[in-house]
């Protein structure tokens, strides 16, 4: 194993699972800009996670469409006009193959 890779600074962090509101305490080197009193009193760094195993569908045994930032829309949104471009150039050639192949049968 290298030596001098890994970090020194670990410390007490809460992480929070946004999609279901769980929390626990752990050890990391991650940096955050929030703090928040945890069941012992003391406060600690907070770490929001979207999910984890108390929310994962593999754990839970449920399915749950998690789309917290909403990238789907984001998503289609950056993206929805090449698909336009796209469907537009790919019309044509597919309205001119059509022409064609009813010529070609007579």
């Amino acid at each position: 194993m290298k030596k001098d890779i890994h970090p020194e600074n670990y410390r007490l962090v809460v992480f929070r699972d946004v999609s279901c509101d769980e929390s626990f305490l752990g050890k990391s080197c991650a940096p955050s800009k929030e703090n928040v009193q945890w069941e012992d009193g003391s406060e600690y760094p907070l770490i929001k996670l979207e999910i984890s195993n108390k929310s994962h569908p593999f754990f839970t045994g449920k399915m749950k469409f998690v789309d917290t930032a909403g990238r789907i829309d984001k998503f289609n949104k950056k993206f929805g006009k090449f698909n336009d471009k796209l469907d537009a150039s790919i019309k044509p050639e597919e309205e001119k193959e059509e022409e064609e192949a009813p010529a070609a049968e007579a």
